[in-house]
């Protein structure tokens, strides 16, 4: 089956999601990770045009830098969310954000969801992707993460008691999983519990704060 990427951008309702990705060579508090807004058609919906094979179990999705992929099409039934993507906070995706397309799939890092994608296929068992030969991980969970971004000296605060605080701030994140709290701890002391604003979706980091 051939599809140009106006057939994936008309004949597919929309999809938008806010999403936080991250490479899996991402120290911590390191600057490969980003959230945006990307726009895809689910691929549930495109698979379901093709008509796959009865012995179909995964698809291997190649890239025009030679990166390759296995996803598993039991996850893609369960998740509607794994999407085909090709815009960026509205905009069609750049070179090097994956145009002409790039996947979607919720709970992994980056090794795990090609971009500059050319071909998908379907086939009949799992193999070995490009990083995975290479000795990376095989599942590429996201793993909990919090940091923090900033320490707002010229913020300070001075409570009723001339009591001095400094805001500090930050991001947590867990894939798909969500954050349910942060706690913070100086030194020695207790830990206690952060701020948390709501994210922007399930699939987002959360931003924190706590006055120190």
């Amino acid at each position: 089956t051939a599809m140009t990427l106006n057939d994936i951008r008309t004949k597919y309702e929309p999809v938008d999601q806010f999403v936080t990705l991250a490479c899996i060579s991402n120290p911590l508090g390191g600057s490969l990770t980003s959230t945006q807004r990307w726009t895809g058609a689910s691929l549930q919906k495109v698979l379901a045009d093709v008509k796959l094979k009865p012995e179909a179990t995964h698809l291997k999705i190649t890239a025009a830098d030679g990166f390759d992929e296995y996803v598993d099409l039991e996850t893609i039934n369960k998740d509607d969310r794994i999407m085909l993507t090709y815009e960026w906070d509205g905009l069609p995706l750049d070179t090097s954000h994956g145009f002409p397309l790039r996947i979607y799939i919720p709970d992994h890092y980056g090794m795990k969801q090609p971009k500059w994608i050319t071909n998908i296929e379907a086939i009949g068992q799992w193999q070995e992707g490009y990083w995975v030969r290479r000795g990376w991980d095989k599942d590429a969970f996201m793993r909990a993460t919090s940091v923090i971004d900033t320490i707002a000296t010229d913020m300070m605060i001075t409570e009723a008691d001339n009591t001095m605080k400094v805001p500090i701030g930050g991001i947590a994140h867990a894939g798909a999983r969500g954050i349910s709290k942060v706690e913070v701890k100086v030194d020695d002391g207790d830990w206690t519990e952060a701020q948390l604003r709501s994210p922007l979706s399930q699939t987002t980091w959360v931003i924190w704060r706590y006055d120190w």
